[in-house]
């Protein structure tokens, strides 16, 4: 009876286990996938947010150096932003970079959310979400007005490339 009973509880361990480690698995991957924006709700406080925009820009990929010309660099920001987008398979994809950590981080969400979509999606889309994430009201007004530089190279890139089909 007693090994029988240990090995009740020894599955039932193994069971819980099991299971608590699938659990944590998915929460580590979701964590990992979710999205930026959605990774804003994570902080309470507006400097741990200011700090996350911070990480984001410093986890930007590395921007080649080519792409690093005038004719890249997005008007009605105060700080260089350098913006480059390529077609490949119907899908836009950005690159950025900028000299301001700050603005380094705005153009990381934005390429984070606007990146390998298709042109037309690009030109529809909705920018609500920078509101619902409170970044428009904690910008001062320069880098707000840079944010919306950002926002119109992107949809430029999107409507030239989308003109070209």
């Amino acid at each position: 009876f007693i090994i029988k009973s240990n090995l009740f509880w020894l599955s039932l361990f193994e069971i819980f286990f099991k299971l608590f480690f699938i659990i944590e698995l998915n929460l580590f991957l979701l964590v990992i996938f979710i999205s930026p924006i959605l990774k804003f709700d994570f902080f309470d406080e507006w400097s741990e947010k200011y700090q996350y925009l911070i990480d984001l820009g410093k986890n930007l990929p590395t921007f080649n150096e080519i792409n690093r010309v005038n004719e890249n660099i997005v008007k009605g920001c105060q700080s260089n932003v350098w913006l480059h987008a390529e077609i490949i398979d119907d899908k836009i994809f950005y690159t950025a970079d900028s000299d301001a950590i700050i603005s380094k981080g705005i153009i990381s969400i934005l390429i984070s959310v606007f990146s390998s979509q298709k042109p037309e999606d690009i030109i529809t889309a909705k920018i609500d979400f920078i509101d619902k994430i409170g970044l428009s009201n904690h910008l001062s007004l320069t880098r707000a007005n840079g944010l919306l530089a950002m926002v119109k190279q992107i949809k430029i890139y999107a409507m030239a490339y989308g003109s070209k089909k």
